[in-house]
């Protein structure tokens, strides 16, 4: 994976609640989020959270959002990434077996299908993409910011991205 050299890292900020040892509500973590994937220079991905399984666990000390993950959330479990796609990316066909929750923060960008079919997703837009190939093309003049949540789902399918395997 490259690195982002010619631009500011992301700047996203990460309130992650708790309970302490009586229960209570608490801010657990407050600050900016780190773990940050560049597949090219025009793409960057923020991971903000995982879970490891259906159902998850509500209380435990490990920061999830800094675990290393591929594209794909861990088997059963789930990832949630901020994606930036800054003018011009390149779109790259892939499929992921998951059903992911996409929605448009700022700017916007066309979610390819096939070679012809594309939809362009603008601020406010929800997508639900379940399992299909598809690619993203910044075909504007300004970035796109993206909340994606990625849910494994079934069947496991030959040609899919899988495990720590990054879609670019």
């Amino acid at each position: 994976m490259e690195q982002a050299t010619d631009r500011p890292l992301p700047k996203f900020r990460r309130i992650v609640t708790g309970h302490d040892a009586n229960g209570k509500a608490t801010i657990w973590l407050d600050g900016d989020a780190t773990n940050h994937k560049f597949p090219s220079d025009k793409i960057s991905s923020t991971l903000m959270w995982s879970t490891g399984r259906s159902p998850t666990e509500l209380y435990g000390d490990e920061d999830e959002g800094s675990r290393i993950l591929g594209s794909c959330p861990p088997l059963n479990g789930s990832r949630f990434t901020m994606m930036e796609f800054q003018p011009g990316n390149g779109a790259h066909m892939h499929r992921t077996d998951t059903v992911d929750y996409v929605i448009c923060i700022a700017g916007e960008i066309d979610m390819f299908v096939d070679d012809t079919q594309f939809v362009t997703l603008r601020a406010g837009d929800v997508l639900i993409q379940r399992g299909t190939y598809h690619a993203w093309a910044n075909r504007s003049d300004k970035p796109c910011r993206l909340a994606v949540v990625l849910l494994d789902a079934v069947p496991k399918r030959e040609g899919s991205i899988s495990g720590l395997v990054s879609a670019r």
